[in-house]
């Protein structure tokens, strides 16, 4: 896959300040308690589709040589592939600090989440077995809303890649996790994610105040888009 998913990132939100954001458009947006900020409600037999085409996920669209669910004897190789400061710093998400048993918790933890049908982390490898990229993926089974976000290496960045690379991955969560709704969040001054995300046809929600294990907090933008409304932009 070839988004540039160091600039996307999944945010677990624990804690949000209520208030509301006025845009230059003059639109007022609102601070939501939590994502998905959109909650329409789906049938239990939907639920369990959407979760079972998780727990049955092994490989995500990717341009690499291979894409595969990650497992826990991958954490030395996905450490050596974090350690650039290039690719993990703007991470929200990872865990601090970066360590391969702090990765092996991390991979676990995804393990466990797969087995509930709420989340995936895959990993990007070349033709020489080398990691050229991650993505890790949260899911609302309940809303039939997802997350993707994860990172790729440098050398795989640019010339429309992350573009492309973002429309393999939310084409694949709408068509065969059978998501209706994609949510998606970055940082206030992560303006390269959201020319990205304002391209492929995501509407800017409003903001949302994080806060991680450590304590330490971030603001973010949200944006959200419907599978309707990403087929009427993008085809079927």
């Amino acid at each position: 896959m070839k988004f540039d998913f160091a600039y996307v990132r999944r945010i677990r939100i624990r804690s949000i300040l209520p208030a509301q954001f006025l845009y230059e458009d003059g639109e007022i947006m609102t601070v939501s308690k939590e994502i998905p900020f959109t909650r329409n409600g789906i049938s239990t037999e939907k639920e369990q589709r959407i979760r079972s085409a998780v727990r049955g996920a092994e490989s995500l669209p990717t341009d690499n040589a291979m894409s595969r669910i990650a497992v826990k004897e991958d954490a030395e190789l996905f450490h050596e592939f974090l350690s650039d400061p290039q690719i993990s710093a703007p991470i929200y998400t990872l865990p601090r600090p970066l360590t391969v048993d702090a990765l092996e918790h991390f991979i676990a933890k995804h393990a466990e989440e797969q087995s509930k049908g709420e989340g995936l982390l895959f990993l990007n490898f070349n033709s020489e077995g080398e990691i050229g990229g991650y993505q890790d993926i949260c899911i609302w089974p309940r809303w039939a809303a997802g997350e993707l976000g994860g990172a790729v290496h440098p050398d795989r960045q640019g010339k429309r890649k992350g573009i492309e690379g973002a429309k393999l991955g939310f084409d694949w969560m709408f068509n065969i996790l059978g998501l209706d709704l994609i949510c998606e969040t970055a940082s206030l001054n992560n303006h390269r994610t959201a020319r990205l995300l304002d391209g492929l046809g995501f509407k800017r929600m409003g903001e949302t105040l994080s806060q991680r294990d450590d304590g330490t907090t971030r603001a973010s933008l949200v944006w959200e888009i419907s599978k309707e409304q990403w087929c009427r932009k993008h085809g079927d």
